[in-house]
């Protein structure tokens, strides 16, 4: 269907990326702690919206453009390392809030902080958009007529199982770090240790070489 084969072994090799532990895990087990599940969730889902604008791009041929053009590539790979770094220099220079103040009606921005964290550390990293384009066509037929469709039901297949897994990491993480995240010690451990991540991916992107 829509040239798409072998896809038992999309699947499978989705879900062993999706559990290999690395930044995005991280960055989602850090929530859970710091905010609970609610925290948790945001990042596995703004991540997976992140994932979708390269899904949606993959299948319009934007991804092809930044592979083609270095011009392209170089913006998207500059914004991106920008963000991450402003990012992370912001969650090394703040101070730990007392769990009552995350449980206030206040504490939504912070929820919503998370989100748009997750996805446009996503979004701005062109190293995603072409792992999508190098990972996706492997599994359509060099011959299919329905190609932009076929990457966007394998992205979709890749988001979904995805999502799964790390909202189940999330609560795995919430659960176990109940009594840690009272400690604002603890806490301002965490967002050090998220904004060193931070740091250390936006000097990564900006060291992105187009090929």
């Amino acid at each position: 269907m829509l040239g798409i084969h072998e896809l038992w072994l999309f699947i499978f090799s989705g879900l062993v990326l999706n559990i290999t532990p690395g930044p995005d895990t991280a960055y989602i087990i850090g929530r859970s702690i710091q905010l609970g599940w609610r925290g948790g969730a945001a990042a596995a889902i703004g991540i997976s919206c992140g994932c979708l604008v390269h899904v949606l791009g993959a299948a319009i041929g934007l991804s092809a453009l930044l592979m083609a053009s270095s011009a392209a590539f170089l913006v998207v790979k500059l914004v991106g390392a920008a963000y991450l770094v402003l990012t992370g220099l912001q969650m090394l220079l703040s101070r730990a809030k007392p769990i009552a103040e995350i449980a206030t009606p206040g504490g939504e921005t912070s929820i919503s902080r998370v989100f748009w964290q997750g996805a446009l550390t996503n979004i701005l990293n062109p190293k995603v958009a072409l792992f999508f384009l190098a990972f996706l066509p492997q599994f359509v037929a060099t011959d299919s007529q329905h190609k932009p469709l076929a990457f966007l039901v394998l992205g979709l297949i890749f988001i979904v199982n995805g999502t799964l897994w790390c909202l189940g990491v999330a609560a795995f993480a919430s659960r176990a770090a109940g009594r840690i995240r009272q400690s604002a010690g603890v806490i301002t451990w965490i967002n050090r240790s998220l904004g060193g991540l931070f740091i250390y991916l936006g000097f990564r992107v900006a060291m992105l070489e187009a090929r």
